[in-house]
């Protein structure tokens, strides 16, 4: 096959459209990586504050049980 400047192959469609449907895949994947991190971000931090409010629920009841005696 023999080009003459300014023709373009006959495949270069197909390569663009399979550039785009390949760019898009990447894009799609980033943004499910970015949504699932933070994701499991979030529910890090709620059992961080679950925890912390657990430690001072018991810490107040043992202060109250110290004011007693």
């Amino acid at each position: 096959m023999v080009f003459v400047v300014g023709d373009k192959p006959e495949n270069e469609p197909q390569e663009q459209e399979l550039w785009t449907i390949s760019k898009q895949l990447v894009e799609k994947v980033i943004l499910q990586a970015v949504q699932q991190y933070s994701q499991e971000r979030k529910h890090r931090e709620k059992k961080t504050e679950a925890k912390r409010d657990l430690r001072l629920q018991v810490s107040n009841c043992s202060e109250q049980q110290e004011r007693k005696k």
